[in-house]
């Protein structure tokens, strides 16, 4: 992973050091390592885990989120300001929930995301919910994941079948 902006360093399916004739392997995920190829390794156990985890992070951000409504209402700014608190609120975890959902399913844009940080951050618990949502079904960003993985190795395949037979020797037709 880039400490930068936290995209990783190869595609998925890159042989790493030392792969050499291997093939290519897989990327880990999050929360996932390798598991996600086969399956394997308490993946049910992992995918349930975070799944509750997003989902009680979520929980607990809308709590958190509650005190800062009350703060506001407390500051007797107004009814327009609390409304627009609230609204920047949603608004915010509407956009992170679909920018994270997206990213599931293909690589974001560096630039992108770097300019939607901030977004982001405010929209912590669409994030959070799309994490959960997608959980649901399979370990967040492993489709994405098994796609590149499945055309690297079919390249790898390509690349590394050997001819049979002098080229010199076939018949025309």
């Amino acid at each position: 992973m880039s400490d930068d902006d936290g995209t990783p360093d190869g595609t998925a399916g890159s042989a790493g050091p030392g792969a050499g004739a291997s093939g290519p392997r897989p990327e880990p995920l999050r929360f996932f390592g390798t598991s996600w190829v086969d399956h394997d390794n308490g993946y049910a156990a992992r995918r349930a885990g975070v799944a509750a985890g997003s989902l009680l992070a979520a929980a607990a951000a809308c709590f958190v989120l509650r005190f800062a409504y009350q703060g506001v209402a407390m500051a007797n700014s107004g009814a327009f300001v609390t409304l627009l608190v609230v609204v920047m609120f949603a608004v915010c975890s509407a956009l992170a929930f679909r920018h994270t959902w997206d990213g599931f399913s293909r690589r974001p844009d560096p630039d992108r995301q770097a300019s939607l940080r901030g977004l982001l951050a405010i929209g912590f618990v669409g994030s959070l919910l799309a994490y959960f949502f997608r959980s649901l079904t399979e370990a967040p960003g492993e489709k994405l994941h098994r796609e590149e993985y499945e055309r690297a190795r079919e390249e790898h395949a390509r690349r590394t079948t050997r001819r049979s037979g002098n080229p010199k020797k076939r018949r025309r037709p």
